[in-house]
């Protein structure tokens, strides 16, 4: 199993708002891909501004790109993004899983 870490920050204000976002357009289509294991999703509020962290989970890297496309560790980003994201990194992170609740 991978998981798959991306982060993105907006401000306090938008949080419940891009989270709701989030719901619409990443996780509907983290859960429509075969090979998704499902999504943590992560928030933190500091000084004004609110950071996300999504953690999925993919069977394979090969599910991973038919989410991401070919260059799997480039960030996937949606329409209004740029509405409520404030800091964002092109990149995401990769991890083999090694241990988890169900094993």
């Amino acid at each position: 199993m991978i998981a798959r870490i991306w982060r993105g920050v907006t401000r306090d204000s938008d949080k419940d708002t891009y989270f709701e976002y989030l719901k619409k357009t990443g996780l509907k289509e983290y859960a429509s891909i075969p090979g998704n294991q499902g999504v943590w999703v992560l928030r933190r509020v500091q000084d004004g501004k609110c950071e996300f962290t999504l953690i999925s989970l993919w069977d394979s890297y090969d599910a991973i790109q038919a989410f991401a496309g070919p260059d799997y560790e480039q960030a996937v980003f949606y329409p209004e993004d740029e509405k409520f994201l404030i800091e964002r990194g092109p990149r995401v992170t990769h991890y083999e899983v090694l241990s988890h609740p169900d094993k």
